[in-house]
């Protein structure tokens, strides 16, 4: 699993122009740190030196809003990033995040052991660009507002990064969709092989199905196994490791061998004609 290794912030160079920021971080109850440790500062001069702000200039989405919601602080608080003022359609980044141990006790994970570890959770992500619209070409994904902020490598090493300064040992994530999953394959693997098997399984038997109308083939129920029985998607956890022997876990012959086990029992049919006939009434 490829490690990416953002570069280091360094705290005491100048931050972007307060001025340009309507608002630092916005609290409504509970703590005014975010995860009870960083200041609105140090937010945003993460954001600036990992390059979120730059990218914002370049799509249009400048100045920007940071509020931070600490109502069920602990353990949840809910970060987000708005264009030009707080209203629901200038929403760009809409983040739900905890800290939390993540215990395989009682999973069905592979025969190698795997210890409890400590995560940064990330309960819920939207990432969307609120000035774009969609095309014919270009259609939504299920869930989807507007069209995505096509800056997940980015946002990816500022989890990376804020994973490790706050001391943790993976990031743990619950893709509430399945092309959320596929998105997130890239950094991610589900702790439970079997889950990891599910969605190595329908990639590689419909790689010729373009992603987004798989990922409505299977928001819609429209994709089964053989029995005739559909298949619903039903989040779990994916972990990207940030130590060693974590990530060792996930990189093991025995995680590698569950995972391929499992592919070779799993069978997945598209029904066609339904989707089809859900797809015009929609």
């Amino acid at each position: 699993m490829k490690n990416h290794q953002p570069a280091p912030t360094d705290w005491n160079s100048p931050l972007v122009d307060e001025s340009e920021i309507f608002g630092s971080l916005g609290d409504r109850r509970g703590t005014v740190l975010f995860l009870g440790r960083y200041t609105a500062n140090e937010v945003s001069a993460a954001l600036a030196k990992m390059g979120f702000y730059k990218e914002a200039r370049k799509r249009g989405l400048w100045p920007i809003v940071l509020e931070l919601d600490s109502s069920a602080y602990p353990p949840l608080q809910r970060f987000q990033i708005f264009h030009r003022e707080n209203r629901p359609d200038r929403l760009i980044v809409d983040l739900k995040i905890r800290e939390g141990v993540f215990d395989p006790k009682g999973k069905t994970l592979a025969p190698a052991p795997l210890r409890p570890f400590s995560t940064l959770v990330f309960e819920w992500l939207t990432l969307q660009n609120p000035e774009a619209r969609f095309s014919e070409r270009h259609g939504s994904l299920p869930g989807q507002l507007y069209p995505g902020l096509g800056m997940s490598k980015r946002i990816m090493d500022i989890f990376i990064y804020l994973g490790r300064t706050a001391g943790k040992e993976g990031l743990q994530a619950f893709p509430a969709y399945y092309h959320n999953a596929v998105l997130f394959s890239r950094y991610f693997k589900f702790a439970d092989p079997a889950k990891e098997a599910e969605v190595q399984t329908i990639r590689r038997t419909f790689s010729h199905v373009p992603i987004r109308q798989m990922a409505w083939i299977v928001h819609r129920n429209c994709l089964k196994r053989l029995d005739g029985s559909p298949y619903e998607w039903k989040a779990e956890e994916q972990i990207f490791p940030l130590v060693k022997d974590v990530r060792e876990h996930f990189e093991s012959r025995a995680y590698r061998d569950r995972v391929r086990e499992n592919m070779n029992r799993t069978r997945f049919v598209v029904d066609w004609e339904e989707f089809e006939r859900k797809s015009q009434e929609d």
